[in-house]
């Protein structure tokens, strides 16, 4: 299937062919196999039959279209903050600055972690603590959705992950242990791209090329057509394909640390979003581990021919710096404050 022109996007743009995993299936191997050729090939797979109701999952983008429909002074007194909680303005993110000339991501989002009291130890460390929320009663049921789909949509992440273990010749319950998916870092990302009809040619983009930072990432859209992968990073020129919606399924893919993980054996791919003039929702869910896991090469993806290609590092460390590298500092926003 191809594409027309998007307005100086280029043209004759092709639509990736995903295989698909059935969380369903009682067929674990072949769940495994079509598992293992997509994060070999590109990274990138569709799950459906993951246990999250398509009439929730509708309840969650009425109430995203709510939030972002706010007027902009509104929104932004629920600004983020340090630890990556609240509302990003458009051009807040700035992922990729070779090619997005003097501007941002024309997106807007809303980020909501893994709720941690402020008395809690676990507060004071880089992506855990309190989210922040709409005052109770002017979006009823809001955070209530919210809340509810976080939890719901990590135990799907848990699901992928066992099929992911077992496709690395680990055992079935390796991302399970406590300092892993036992106490994660997850973030739920609303996402709204407000009809900007982007130009690669002048650096305009919904959402610059960038791969993800960590585990593994789940994104739910709107029937709007606007995320693209590009299978091959090195090729010159880059060839870039979208990825269509499918109504119930998770469009899914690995990130950075996972790439790391198993020695760059699996792929983590560059992904951006064309904007086509149509205003676009979509719902991103990044999975980490905690805070304190240490990311090194795994034992089945090493060997004296294959040795470990990175240094282990901490899953903070390598978060917090990733996200400093892509997002504008809060200082610039000290005008809205007032």
């Amino acid at each position: 299937m191809e594409t027309p022109n998007q307005n100086g996007a280029e043209a004759h743009i092709k639509v990736s062919t995903l295989n698909c995993i059935d969380l369903s299936n009682p067929d674990i191997h072949q769940s495994v196999s079509l598992l293992k050729q997509a994060c070999l090939d590109c990274g990138f797979f569709y799950v459906v039959n993951h246990g999250i109701s398509q009439e929730f999952m509708e309840e969650v983008f009425a109430q995203s279209k709510n939030f972002f429909r706010w007027p902009l002074n509104e929104k932004m007194k629920l600004l983020r903050n340090e630890k990556h909680r609240g509302y990003t303005p458009v051009l807040d993110e700035l992922l990729d600055p070779d090619n997005q000339v003097h501007v941002g991501d024309y997106k807007e989002g809303y980020y909501i972690g893994v709720e941690a009291p402020e008395d809690d130890p676990d507060s004071e460390k880089p992506f855990y603590g309190p989210n922040v929320w709409p005052a109770d009663g002017v979006l009823p049921g809001w955070r209530q959705t919210m809340e509810k789909f976080h939890h719901e949509a990590l135990e799907v992440a848990k699901a992928i992950a066992r099929v992911i273990a077992l496709a690395l010749d680990l055992e079935v319950d390796f991302f399970d242990k406590p300092e892993m998916l036992g106490k994660p870092i997850a973030t739920l990302r609303l996402l709204h791209y407000e009809g900007q009809i982007s130009d690669p040619s002048k650096g305009i983009y919904g959402a610059g090329a960038h791969s993800d930072y960590g585990l593994i990432t789940l994104l739910a859209t709107d029937d709007v057509m606007g995320l693209q992968i590009c299978k091959d990073k090195d090729a010159k020129p880059q060839k870039w394909e979208y990825v269509a919606p499918i109504k119930g399924a998770f469009i899914v893919n690995l990130g950075d640390m996972l790439e790391r993980w198993s020695n760059c054996i699996f792929k983590s791919t560059l992904h951006r979003v064309l904007g086509n003039g149509q205003e676009r929702y979509s719902v991103a869910y990044f999975v980490e581990p905690s805070h304190d896991c240490l990311v090194e090469c795994l034992p089945t993806c090493k060997s004296e021919e294959n040795p470990p290609k990175f240094p282990p590092i901490r899953c903070g460390t390598y978060l917090s710096q990733r996200y400093r590298d892509t997002h504008a500092e809060l200082s610039v926003y000290n005008k809205h404050q007032t």
